[in-house]
Parts: C-alpha cells; structure tokens; sequence
C-alpha cells in the first residue's frame, strides 16, 4: 500500500532527520523493558446500569457551522438520543483553519458551544489536537477556561479514558509526522510550545504508552489519534505512526483505532492483526472523489465514502457495534466485533 508521505520524505535532508528519528525512539524502546510509572492523566468515565457504553466519533469539524457542520451536527444529535450516548470523541481539527488563538477566540463557541446544541450532545467530549489545531494557540485549546465557558470541553495532548469494560488511550500524533517540522515548502506555522525538544516528548509519550497499556486490564482497548494508519484517503497511511505506534498496539492486542485527518469516513481491516481501523474526519468540509480504492491490494477495506458524516459505538463486555451514518443520518455501514470470539462477525 502506498505511504501518503512517501514522496514528501524524499529529500536526503528529511531522509535523514527520519533516521534519526528512528534511531533515537528504537533505542528508547529497548530502555522501555525496565518497570516504569505511567505518566498519562488518567479520567474515569462511569457506564451504563446494564454495563453497556455508547458514544459519537466526529472528526475535522469546526466550520462555524459550515460545510454541513450544522447538518452533521443535528443527525449526531439525534442518533445520540436514540443511543443515549454517554460522550462524545473528536478526532482532533477542531478549530479551522488555524486552531484557536486564545482562549477569547469566538471560534470556540461558533464553531462548538452554538453548533452542537442538541440535548443528547451536552455531555462529556473528550478531545486531541489535529495539525490544524497545533497553527493556533495549543495552550488555548487544552486551558481549564475554555472548560469554564463550556463544561463539555476537554482537551488534552495524550491522555486515557477508562471505563469498567473499555480503556481508551488518546495520543497526540501531530508530534510524529516529521513533515510538519522539516518540510521547507510547508507554508504553515505550528505552536510547538511544549513540545520541543521534539525526541524528548515523543519516547516519554512512548514510555507513558507502554506503561499505561501494560497496567490496562479492560476487555477492551481503543486508540484514538488525528493522523490515519491505515487510510486510502487524501492523505493516506501515516509512516511515522506505522513505524513507532503500530507495533505498540499489536502488542497489547488494541481492537481499533479511530482516527480523523482524512476528510471520510472509512473502516479497514489487516492482512496481519486484528485491528479494526476506523477513519472519522467527516464532520464538515469533506473532499468529494478523493479516495483510492485502488490503493487496497489486499482488499482489506470495508468500507469507504467520500462525503460527510459520523460514526457511533454501542458495546458491553462481549461484543462491539460499530454504525457510520452520512448527513442525513442514514446508516452507511454497521460492523460487529465479537470479543468472545476475538474476530469480526
């Protein structure tokens, strides 16, 4: 399958500074052997009396209601009653084109506070940052104020969610992609406050990671990132995740990962894990005849569309119901997950 940032990293100077990457973050691996005290916030989310969870998946949505914002907004709303969902997950882009610029930015409220109004969607949201929201002001998007204008709100770099059956684990891909660092025709600025120096952060996340999967003991465990790992959208696979987070969650046998960063919706299969991938980055602006179904020469898509839309999650201890909607609300796709047997139905 063809790496979307293949050609990007051509150049013997961006070559390079990969290597170094890869050199620097395999030798933190083997340090990883040793105990470790996991370092990652961890927030307790409470399930249903029956011991069920449900939740919404939107991804690259903050449009101040443009693009179909608005319209996507109100099927997730409505679906979300139907379900009774318990949280909401933003697979990051929350902010465009450029994040936030502070915490008084009035894009915080066009594009979230009076978008997602419906009853059923003022609940938790758990958030992390895509590339377009580290052009802004980061620190605005993570600050406990932005929490104090709308108590949805909750935003952080990496972080885990845990419930009595599922553990998901939020980690901030934007770091990884070497593109956004050494890319001389890149035209955009990031806000890398916090995140330099750049090996440091990316083997203490690994660390943190290793660890906190190693203490997990949930039936299930999720991974949710803004970049794709496995993708046949614009922009593809990432190879920096595929290199240095992949074998982390094959590892610690991880069910899905849910991502946004390509503008469709999108569930893949592996040739050489169990992993479901889940792509939603449907939320507003999607890019129409944009996919490459002629990418999957190991035929493991499930599903692909082009347009705009969400995805749900309803599951228990035993089995996982995965629902992509488009629009209009109308059920694109369903997909079960056995965990007794270890394998789709």
């Amino acid at each position: 399958m063809v790496v979307a940032t293949a050609a990007a990293m051509a150049s013997g100077f961006r070559t390079k500074a990969l290597l170094d990457l890869s050199c620097f973050l395999t030798a933190a691996f083997c340090a990883f052997l040793v105990p470790t005290y996991a370092k990652l916030t961890t927030i307790e989310h409470p399930v249903k009396t029956d011991r069920s969870l449900s939740f919404l998946v939107i991804g690259d949505w903050g449009r101040r209601g443009f693009y179909n914002q608005s319209e996507v907004a109100f099927q997730m709303g409505r679906i979300g009653e139907k379900l009774d969902v318990d949280f909401v997950i933003s697979t990051g882009d929350n902010f465009y084109d450029n994040g936030l610029t502070s915490v008084y930015d009035p894009a915080f409220r066009e594009s979230f506070t009076n978008i997602y109004t419906a009853k059923s969607l003022q609940k938790q949201w758990y958030s992390v940052l895509g590339n377009h929201d580290y052009r802004g002001n980061v620190e605005a998007q993570l600050s406990p104020i932005l929490r104090s204008v709308d108590k949805r709100w909750l935003c952080m770099r990496s972080f885990i969610v845990k419930t009595e059956i599922l553990d998901i684990f939020f980690v901030d891909t934007t770091p990884f992609v070497d593109k956004y660092f050494m890319d001389p025709e890149e035209e955009h600025t990031y806000d890398w406050e916090g995140v330099q120096p750049r090996k440091t952060y990316l083997a203490t996340l690994i660390k943190d990671l290793k660890a906190e999967f190693r203490n997990s003991t949930a039936k299930w465990k999720f991974v949710v990132g803004h970049h794709a790992i496995r993708s046949l959208g614009h922009h593809g696979e990432t190879s920096e995740l595929i290199k240095f987070l992949l074998p982390l969650l094959k590892e610690n046998d991880v069910d899905v990962y849910m991502n946004g960063h390509d503008h469709c919706l999108e569930h893949i299969s592996s040739i050489d894990d169990s992993i479901q991938y889940l792509t939603s980055g449907g939320g507003s602006k999607a890019w129409r005849g944009d996919l490459k179904p002629e990418e999957d020469i190991n035929q493991t898509a499930k599903f692909l569309y082009d347009g705009q839309g969400f995805m749900s999650v309803e599951m228990n201890e035993k089995e996982a119901m995965i629902v992509f909607y488009d629009v209009e609300g109308k059920v694109l796709h369903d997909w079960k997950i056995s965990k007794q047997l270890y394998s789709a139905v």
